[in-house]
């Protein structure tokens, strides 16, 4: 039976709450670009530090993010699989400029200082 989480259509709404604050978004896509170039890098050399270091870097970095920037708990932790692709969704997004829109998109401020939990016609805590 699959983990409601993970198909959860709201799934990707509250990642985006979970991510206002421009610096956790900043840590976020460092650490899954650095994770990813150590899996590349670790695959083609077949270096097992590179492979090990990965998910350390990525996860290490976010997690700060949500530890020292947003104060909130990681969404890796109820889903890891589905907030994986939300990291990846996030980067594609940031790394083309439409992550802004995103956020406007779903009624949620992309800035620290604002907290409209359910205010959004198209999102609901």
């Amino acid at each position: 039976m699959a983990n409601t989480k993970q198909t959860d259509p709201n799934f990707w709404p509250g990642y985006l709450e979970q991510h206002r604050h421009p610096v956790n978004r900043a840590l976020h896509v460092t650490g899954t670009l650095a994770a990813t170039a150590l899996l590349v890098v670790g695959v083609a050399r077949r270096d097992r530090r590179a492979l090990l270091a990965a998910p350390l870097v990525g996860y290490g970095m976010a997690w700060l993010g949500h530890l020292l920037v947003e104060g909130n708990r990681p969404k890796t932790l109820d889903a890891p699989l589905a907030s994986l692709a939300a990291d990846y969704r996030m980067l594609g997004l940031a790394l083309t400029g439409r992550l802004g829109r995103e956020f406007r998109e779903y009624g949620i401020p992309d800035r620290p200082t604002l907290n409209v939990r359910g205010d959004s016609p198209r999102y609901r805590a």
